[in-house]
């Protein structure tokens, strides 16, 4: 090969019909894949997550080899890596004498960066391909938010409805609604309900190295190996798939808002970490989805929420995070200052709804959507916990977490740090909701029952808290307003209990 194109393929590209391949001929190429420490140190990911990443990235050199393509793999520990995709690229360019780059482009702001300026500092021509995994390209959902003050998820996803002719009965909607959400609310199923247990891929030599490799390297980094049950494999990730769609889609609808002791997974489907990273294509599960509504397997609700979150949210929260720019990480509404409790990396709290969440996040690097928008997403907003620190930390956590999906829902939808322009509203609640909507409250130290006590609920009083401390922000909100007229009907004993309870609980709030 005298002067191969080099397609560098980046840890969530692990698709294999990535764009940058899409034309190309095996025998004028040669792939580059590399583990790099700036992406496993950028911020201190989960144990878990950096063993899923890197275990997926290499079986997929293999699944590469086996199609024919050259690929050239740099492994972490390997002692020539730079350490960076750049210094990397330079050495490659030294062993190939590549005649082009071609890449896909990616998907958070630093790494476009670094990409955009290769041209230049390699002196070589480089093709930035667009990813085609999405729905919706740049320009389409900057045509579709220009001139909007409001940026609301729910038209975007009509449009995205429109597109794909997911769920249409000619030029409406299946069922004559849009949305379902309001049927997937049923709290916590009573009795002796069959619950699907997702599969548990049992590590092979490959993936047992990188658990190896990952607690000798990131001993400090937040989060255990020792439950590790990811599929790495696209073949492993079908599997996954079909598991999901067969026994746990049925009643996601139902119960997706359901949280329960003990139980991480529920009727979840726990495939995000194989969609963001590549090994699974969402539009074709979304199709697989509707073909199971269509043949009577799966009620409505349960289909249009289960494609609402991939081809709404999904798409939609990338298109806010490269609309917006890398300066939306900056944004803070509420003025919030006060730092992460120490409890969001160990899970040491009396706070039973916060111990669950954490303590299954730090055990398995995933907590389903109620847990981090209404547990601990909630629980950071009412104390006023800084949002640049709580999106790092969901950055860390979670497997399926890179920036352009985890940081508008959490500054935007999650911490309201944008002011509005992503939520209707703050997504604030007191300690009701939780006991609502899950079986935590029973086995808690804390009673949500009760909001001025010693052992009241921290959510209860801290909730009122909140809303006083940012009046001048949130009375306008017409979505808050039963809220505030709530708190001018209590008198003024009841409100001082609430504010001095509530400065207790801050004042004392790694001890919680």
């Amino acid at each position: 090969m005298a002067h191969p194109v080099l397609i560098p393929i980046l840890g969530d590209q692990l698709s294999l019909d990535l764009s940058s391949l899409d034309g190309m001929e095996p025998e004028d190429c040669i792939i580059l894949m590399m583990e790099v420490a700036n992406e496993t140190e950028y911020v201190r990911h989960h144990k878990a997550k950096i063993a899923y990443i890197l275990s997926a990235m290499r079986h997929h050199a293999e699944a590469l080899r086996d199609r024919g393509w050259t690929v050239d793999y740099v492994m972490l520990d390997d002692p020539d890596n730079d350490g960076s995709f750049s210094g990397e690229v330079a050495r490659a360019i030294e062993r190939h004498a590549p005649s082009a780059i071609r890449v896909t482009e990616a998907g958070e702001w630093r790494v476009r960066e670094m990409l955009e300026q290769w041209e230049e500092r390699f002196d070589l021509p480089v093709t930035i391909c667009p990813d085609t995994r999405f729905l919706a390209t740049h320009a389409e959902f900057e045509d579709w938010a220009e001139g909007k003050k409001q940026l609301r998820m729910e038209f975007f996803y009509r449009e995205m409805r429109r597109k794909t002719g997911l769920l249409m009965d000619g030029d409406k909607p299946e069922g004559d609604a849009w949305n379902y959400d309001s049927e997937n609310r049923k709290p916590a199923p009573g009795g002796d309900l069959l619950m699907p247990r997702p599969i548990r891929f049992r590590p092979d030599d490959t993936t047992k190295a990188v658990i190896a490799l990952v607690n000798a390297h990131f001993a400090d980094h937040p989060g255990t190996t020792d439950h590790f049950r990811f599929a790495v494999t696209h073949e492993e990730a079908m599997r996954a798939r079909l598991q999901f769609l067969d026994e746990a889609l049925p009643n996601f609808g139902d119960y997706q808002d359901v949280m329960l002791r003990g139980e991480p997974f529920l009727w979840h489907s726990i495939l995000s970490p194989y969609i963001n990273s590549g090994l699974l294509d969402p539009v074709d599960l979304c199709r697989d989805v509707e073909e199971r509504y269509r043949a009577g397997k799966v009620p409505l609700n349960a289909a249009e929420g289960f494609i609402r979150q991939i081809i709404g949210w999904r798409e939609y929260m990338r298109g806010i995070y490269w609309r917006e720019g890398p300066d939306y990480v900056e944004r803070n509404f509420f003025g919030a200052d006060r730092d992460l409790p120490g409890f969001y990396y160990d899970g040491d709290t009396r706070m039973e709804c916060m111990a669950q969440a954490i303590g299954q996040t730090l055990d398995h690097a995933y907590a389903h959507h109620i847990q981090r928008l209404m547990v601990t997403g909630n629980f950071a907003m009412l104390a006023g916990i800084d949002p640049k620190q709580i999106h790092v930390w969901y950055l860390e956590v979670y497997a399926d977490a890179y920036e352009w999906v985890e940081l508008p829902n959490v500054l935007g939808m999650s911490q309201f740090g944008d002011g509005g322009l992503l939520a209707s509203k703050p997504y604030a609640s007191s300690g009701n909701y939780i006991d609502r909507m899950s079986d935590y409250c029973g086995a808690c130290a804390y009673n949500v029952k009760t909001r001025t006590d010693e052992d009241s609920c921290p959510f209860n009083a801290l909730y009122w808290d909140f809303l006083v401390r940012n009046e001048d922000k949130l009375s306008g909100n017409n979505r808050m307003s039963l809220a505030y007229r709530n708190w001018e009907r209590k008198d003024s004993q009841e409100k001082k209990a609430l504010r001095d309870r509530a400065a207790t609980l801050l004042e004392q709030i790694e001890t919680l």
